[in-house]
């Protein structure tokens, strides 16, 4: 009987065992696929702005004889640090402070939601230490909202399901969370962006994308135009979007990784009937007994 009552949790180790490699060797391939085609796709393109880039630098010493190479890699050097300081190269000094009330606002939510563009950065030592505790209590505290939050759009759903009266309303129910969140945090916020920052769509959509997935590569970022007055809360209400956008697509991204985790055990599990027919006949004959539930 003991040895009976053994077989599922057996079978399920089994389970267990046969379909990890082949998450692994599937993850790594997709790296590897990913390298091969971010490859294919923008290696001749850096090439070309490369030499475009020397070809500028050239003609500019064409044009300015006074200056020699020297004397020009240096001031680039300079417009380098300047960025990296977070001063825009572009305008003048008369250009608004990166640190003003509505931007600092925004920096704190991209540090707590581990966003990080990396277009902003603290330069002084206090600033980086304060950053560092920051982010120590504020990610662990933007974590539990965000799960808290994810909680009330669990229960948001709950009672659309009960609104929805008909075979499939589980399917229904997930149409409507996945088209009203679609609409609200990728599809119109790019015509907002595209309006307010010059951007085309696409531009638009793969920063909202890349913002809410917390990617956060930094090569779009709002707000950061010279030639452009934004109003004041104009960072602010992003990063209130950026909040709510974060709570709805790791719901999206955690329905996919369940998804994909079943296929995977439906596609890999391959267990012993001979055990599981056993286990089958066990319970049967001890209903009193509890069960064990073996996912699908």
């Amino acid at each position: 009987q003991q040895q009976s009552s053994s077989m599922p949790l057996l079978t399920i180790q089994n389970q267990q065992i046969s379909w990890t490699p082949m998450l692994v060797l599937g993850y790594l391939f997709y790296l590897l696929l990913g390298a091969m085609v971010f490859q294919l796709l923008e290696k001749q393109a850096e090439t070309h702005f490369r030499d475009q880039f020397q070809l500028e630098k050239l003609k500019f010493l064409q044009n300015y004889t006074c200056l020699d190479r020297q004397a020009l890699e240096q001031f680039v050097q300079v417009l380098m640090g300047a960025w990296e300081k977070g001063v825009n190269p572009e305008g003048n000094s008369t250009n608004p402070s990166n640190w003003d009330f509505s931007n600092s606002f925004f920096f704190a939510g991209t540090v707590v939601t581990t966003i990080g563009y990396g277009n902003l950065s603290p330069s002084t030592v206090a600033g980086q230490i304060f950053c560092v505790f920051y982010a120590l209590f504020g990610v662990p505290l933007n974590l539990a909202f965000l799960n808290q939050l994810g909680k009330g759009l669990n229960a948001h759903l709950i009672t659309l399901e009960r609104w929805v009266q008909k075979p499939g309303r589980a399917q229904v129910q997930l149409a409507i969370f996945l088209t009203t969140g679609t609409l609200l945090f990728l599809v119109f916020p790019p015509l907002v962006f595209s309006y307010v920052e010059g951007w085309s769509y696409g531009e638009g959509f793969y920063f909202t994308f890349i913002t809410l997935s917390t990617i956060g590569f930094g090569d779009y970022v709002v707000g950061t135009n010279p030639n452009k007055h934004y109003i004041p809360v104009y960072r602010s209400l992003t990063a209130i979007w950026i909040v709510f956008g974060l709570a709805w697509l790791a719901l999206v991204f955690n329905v996919g990784a369940d998804l994909m985790e079943k296929f995977l055990q439906l596609k890999w599990h391959k267990p012993d009937l001979s055990l599981t027919e056993g286990a089958t006949t066990k319970l049967e004959d001890e209903p009193e007994q509890p069960r064990i539930h073996i996912p699908s």
